[in-house]
């Protein structure tokens, strides 16, 4: 896996805690949830199913809440969801169908959704013209959009999603970036395309968000795991996952918290 502007649920469908993660030089077993800029994290397990869904931060906040608490964290699904973590789990294990399960979890997600209230309009705005823009887009000129001042807009923004304007701005013209890397564009290629200054503000950027450069993001194994999110994911990539030994480790990077 790599660094993408959503929160992530890993919901872990084994019967005795087959997923094991660990962040922190902590190690955990279970399902868990990963905020925005949730640092280095490792995940894993000698055999196991489970169900990874990724929720916009605007989505997220409805359906998980505190996500001012999520952001920069890694944190067990039954500190976030409480009780209803375990009544969960046990209905997507029992179900007899990938399909089933998928069904189970948007009515899951559907009814906590329609429970909370939404985030401001103008916010969830703001996330989609960044979503839209890739990034590249200055974050006055989306404060004039909706009619806020600068301040204010920073002030909602945060207090809701969890993380700054500037900040998302970065994630999500990180993920274009790293689309692009992966696609086999030439980092100097790459910053222009993305809006970065230079190549070099390109791969200090990659380097504070993935422990690595953009030279290494391109041929990252870990790309090859999420063919949804990384469908032109390299050849090589998925051979050397294919290669890997069994029991195999998952690595997933994630954005440091500054």
């Amino acid at each position: 896996m790599v660094a993408h502007p959503a929160v992530t649920l890993i919901v872990d469908l084994s019967q005795a805690g087959g997923i094991v993660y660990g962040t922190h030089g902590r190690g955990q077993r279970g399902s868990f949830v990963a905020g925005l800029l949730p640092g280095p994290l490792r995940t894993g397990g000698r055999q196991g199913e489970c169900l990874q869904i990724r929720l916009s931060p605007v989505v997220s906040a409805a359906v998980l809440g505190a996500p001012t608490e999520l952001t920069g964290t890694v944190a067990a699904l039954e500190d976030v969801w409480g009780r209803d973590a375990g009544e969960v789990e046990d209905r997507l294990r029992a179900a007899t169908s990938w399909d089933h399960r998928f069904r189970i979890a948007a009515d899951i997600l559907g009814r906590r959704l329609n429970a909370r209230p939404p985030v401001d309009s103008e916010v969830a705005h703001v996330w989609r013209r960044m979503r839209t823009s890739r990034g590249q887009v200055r974050v006055d000129g989306l404060a004039d959009e909706i009619g806020w001042s600068r301040k204010r807009l920073w002030s909602r923004f945060r207090s809701q999603l969890g993380i700054t304007p500037k900040r998302a701005a970065q994630l999500v013209r990180f993920d274009h970036a790293g689309h692009l890397l992966a696609a086999g564009h030439t980092p100097a290629s790459v910053a222009a395309q993305c809006g970065y200054v230079d190549q070099s503000h390109l791969h200090r950027e990659v380097k504070a968000i993935t422990g690595t450069t953009p030279t290494a993001v391109a041929t990252a194994p870990w790309l090859a795991i999420d063919d949804r999110a990384w469908p032109a994911a390299p050849v090589e990539a998925i051979h050397t996952l294919a290669r890997a030994p069994v029991p195999r480790a998952l690595t997933a990077v994630g954005p440091r918290a500054s």
